[in-house]
């Protein structure tokens, strides 16, 4: 079966800065809640950094799931 559309590399790289601004949101609010127990609250330029980060692996998984389910949805030849 060929891929019609778009390559999961592609999707993960127009979908990247979102991914990354989600992330780094997510573990800003991550150190706020560590702070409860005594862990530091990071800056917004750790938080943005480690968000790009974190947001390769993550983006990467959400492109190849994305890619799958358009695979999936493609209809099958009834030959």
């Amino acid at each position: 079966m060929t891929q019609s559309g778009w390559s999961s590399r592609k999707i993960a790289l127009v979908l990247y800065p979102f991914g990354a601004g989600a992330m780094a949101v997510n573990v800003f609010f991550a150190s706020l809640i560590g702070s409860w127990v005594g862990g530091p609250v990071l800056t917004n330029a750790w938080s943005i950094a480690l968000g790009c980060l974190i947001a390769i692996p993550a983006t990467i998984a959400f492109a190849r799931h994305i890619r799958k389910l358009m695979d999936d949805a493609e209809p099958k030849d009834a030959t």
